[in-house]
């Protein structure tokens, strides 16, 4: 069945395809969608030895932790780096790491600085989407540089993919200990993401597991977060993507929640696949959920045939493995165990 629409020419379109027409222009909106998946995101040069990463706390205060900043600063310094750190990073507005402002001035600052080759959060919290829509990304596109960090810190991933940057969900600066062995893997793979190493995972088996292979960006971070951004112009396009999540003290009946309301929105229909991340210190109710956290999960997206792999090593746990936001992965997952590829 088609339907005929006339505008100077006659064009031919499937019903499944809805048309706008624009003066003499006539949109597929389902062709816009389809290219806006294929766009292949710019990925900010690599760090080396002589560059600048600036240290910043779009989030929540940093009160007693100037210990991990330092920390922070020699890590870089070993690895042939320089830190700056932001003016405002121990400033304190009750919850938060300075005013809304004196964040936004830090991060806007390190957004802008053609020095500045990336951008580490200090920790999260919570308070990044207060300053979201005060952010301009017109100096950074023109100059892209790598965002670093995880939790609250996804808002920001989000927004920087949907400006179209690769960016890094990885430790922070608070993630750093005193007993350094304890984290090794999360430094490692911080370091070589940063610097450009290949990334590749091999997750643990788990009986849960929905076996199957895709391949497509990978997006994602903080559940609580890609929920918060439902609606708004941060909000990311799932759609032939491959969506990572992660979670810390929650209820079960939360995560279902949140759950179900990206499922009502759309955000599975078209997913390629989904990987689950750690879910940290989950809350008890007074009423049981009744199942595994694993058996809640495969629960929410039994209407989908995507793969899922669980046991990722990456969120709110020490061993927090690098994530490359944005870059294409292959996924192959199994019930024994799960791999992720990222390309070069």
């Amino acid at each position: 069945m088609y339907i005929y629409i006339m505008s100077r020419t006659l064009i031919t379109l499937s019903l499944c395809c809805v048309v706008f027409i624009f003066g003499r222009n006539t949109v597929c909106a389902q062709n816009l969608s389809l290219q806006k998946q294929e766009i292949v995101l710019i990925q900010p040069p690599y760090l080396k030895a002589g560059d600048t990463v600036a240290i910043v706390a779009p989030s929540g205060v940093l009160k007693n932790r100037t210990t991990e900043v330092e920390q922070a600063k020699d890590l870089l310094k070993s690895w042939g780096l320089h830190a700056v750190v932001g003016k405002h990073v121990f400033s304190q507005a009750n919850h938060f790491a300075g005013t809304d402002d004196e964040r936004c001035e830090d991060f806007q600052n390190a957004l802008d600085d053609p020095k500045i080759s990336a951008i580490w959060c200090a920790r999260g919290g919570y308070g990044t989407v207060r300053i979201l829509d005060k952010l301009n990304y017109t100096k950074f596109k023109q100059n892209p540089k790598w965002l670093i960090g995880y939790s609250d810190i996804t808002a920001l991933h989000n927004q920087i993919h949907n400006n179209g940057v690769e960016s890094i969900h990885a430790m922070m600066c608070t993630s750093l200990q005193d007993d350094m062995s304890t984290i090794e893997e999360t430094v490692s793979t911080f370091k070589d993401a940063i610097f450009g190493k290949s990334l590749s995972y091999t997750l643990e088996g788990s009986d849960y597991n929905k076996i199957g292979t895709a391949s497509g960006q990978l997006v994602g971070g903080n559940l609580t977060m890609l929920h918060t951004m439902l609606g708004s112009k941060t909000s990311i396009n799932t759609s032939g993507k491959i969506l990572f999540i992660e979670e810390i003290g929650e209820y079960k009946y939360h995560i279902d929640r949140m759950l179900q309301s990206l499922k009502r929105a759309g955000y599975f229909d078209n997913c390629k696949g989904v990987i689950i991340g750690d879910m940290s210190k989950m809350r008890t109710n007074t009423t049981l959920w009744g199942t595994s956290i694993e058996q809640l999960v495969l629960d929410a997206l039994a209407d989908y045939n995507f793969p899922i792999a669980f046991n990722m090593h990456a969120g709110h746990e020490k061993d927090n493995r690098a994530m490359m936001l944005g870059r294409t992965i292959d996924l192959t997952v199994a019930k024994d165990k799960s791999t992720i590829v990222f390309d070069k």
